[in-house]
């Protein structure tokens, strides 16, 4: 069970009859979303969120901002099972009540809650689940310490449980860039309310930049300028957005076109995002793909033979098993590089793309920090997907193609895209 909705344990793909020419709307973005809510949670006044996403992320990030007493109401927009008009009341950060924040299995919302939890007067609480304690806070709890904040480990140092004290003052704090953009952003967003403003220096390069600029965009959005890793005290300003979709979501549809040789449109997503897995279509257009890049809709049509390539996916790497799957169709190896910290996601997704390839008798080696396909033809399997919503939407692709492709509990798309198979479904009309 997922939610709401009964899922079956087993899911199976029906492969395509013909390659698809459609256009598809994916749900909001997720990193937008969040970002949007937290924003609107420490923004005096009420603030407007169109087309936000609906899914157990962004669920958990609602959960979250009401926890902090903000007050939030939904309403579906119509959009389909994960869209929805989100009205949000900024928090009182002054209240000394004690809170506790569960993020379930959302990386996203945890690392940006901590230091937004630095700024209350109470005590802040912030755990998830099994899956979510297993993934590493060390360099950003170190941060807020360096900021004044009073932090403590219930658990293993460096991991949730966490209890947040005592207001962070702000000023200068060192961080590691090479975990996660997320420890960056979320100190980001709250720096405007530490007394001192932030600076941030980084110690070690930074992978998944793309995400600082929806940070920085969505900062924006509620009055706050950022200059590079730096940022004055401020007030956050209600305000109306609206959400664009999802390039990560919008990866897999990509993919499906270039994997079919078929052409897939998808509206909302176009050259002016700031969304950085977008850049996911360059490399489709590296392995022969056409790509046709519109104001507000980005199209992929599939060659009649895919090209392996070798791609530094350090900057889009939520979009790497999206390639893995598509490189089985190529006509040579792909090697991917650069996502060594992608070990650390809802599960080690270098060892367990290349584990469920290899089950299906694809020849897939694993690298330090990435992974390499050799083109081949999978034969009938039922993929795990380590509760990893990605695995799951990933190698549902190889089922368009080839038959007999079914994938073990299906519901974990829910975290980020609950109507994922009913949207891949539409691939037939």
């Amino acid at each position: 069970m997922h939610g709401d909705r009964q899922w079956p344990e087993v899911h199976d793909v029906v492969p395509l009859t013909r390659p698809p020419d459609v256009s598809v709307r994916v749900p909001g973005s997720k990193s937008i979303t969040n970002r949007a809510l937290l924003c609107a949670a420490l923004a005096p006044g009420r603030s407007t969120l169109r087309g936000a996403l609906v899914a157990d992320d962004t669920l958990a990030m609602l959960d979250a901002v009401r926890a902090f007493g903000a007050t939030v109401t939904v309403e579906a927009d119509g959009s389909g099972p994960s869209g929805a008009t989100v009205t949000v009341t900024g928090a009182d950060l002054t209240c000394t009540d004690t809170v506790e924040v569960f993020a379930r299995q959302s990386g996203t919302t945890s690392r940006l809650v901590l230091p937004a939890a630095a700024l209350r007067a109470g005590t802040t609480l912030v755990d998830g689940s099994e899956q979510l304690r297993a993934r590493p806070f060390g360099p950003q709890l170190t941060a807020l310490r360096q900021l004044g904040a009073t932090v403590e480990e219930l658990g293993r140092p460096g991991f949730l449980p966490v209890r947040v004290l005592a207001p962070a003052r702000g000023g200068r704090a060192d961080i590691s860039g090479d975990v996660s953009s997320q420890f960056v952003s979320g100190l980001l967003m709250a720096g405007p309310l530490m007394p001192e403003g932030l600076r941030l220096d980084l110690t070690t390069t930074l992978v998944s930049r793309p995400y600082l600029d929806i940070t920085r965009d969505v900062m924006a959005a509620f009055g706050v300028v950022v200059d590079g890793l730096c940022v004055g005290a401020a007030t956050y300003r209600a305000t109306d957005l609206t959400v664009e979709p999802d390039a990560s979501s919008a990866s897999y549809f990509f993919g499906a076109a270039a994997a079919t040789g078929g052409r897939v449109t998808v509206d909302g997503l176009g050259r002016g995002s700031a969304q950085g897995d977008l850049g996911f279509v360059d490399l489709l257009e590296r392995m022969g793909a056409t790509v046709e890049r519109g104001t507000d809709r980005t199209t992929v049509t599939g060659p009649a033979r895919l090209r392996g390539i070798d791609a530094d996916m350090r900057h889009v790497s939520d979009t790497a098993q999206t390639l893995a799957a598509v490189a089985v169709g190529a006509d040579g190896p792909t090697r991917v590089r650069g996502i060594g910290f992608v070990r650390g996601k809802e599960t080690d997704r270098i060892r367990a793309v290349v584990t469920e390839l290899r089950r299906a008798g694809i020849d897939a080696v694993e690298h330090d920090d990435g992974f390499t396909v050799v083109p081949g033809i999978p034969r009938p399997t039922v993929f795990r997907t380590y509760e990893d919503h990605r695995m799951a939407m990933s190698l549902a692709l190889l089922g368009l193609r080839h038959p007999g492709i079914a994938l073990a509990d299906p519901g974990c798309v829910t975290k980020t895209y609950p109507g994922f198979f009913d949207d891949l479904r539409a691939l037939r009309t």
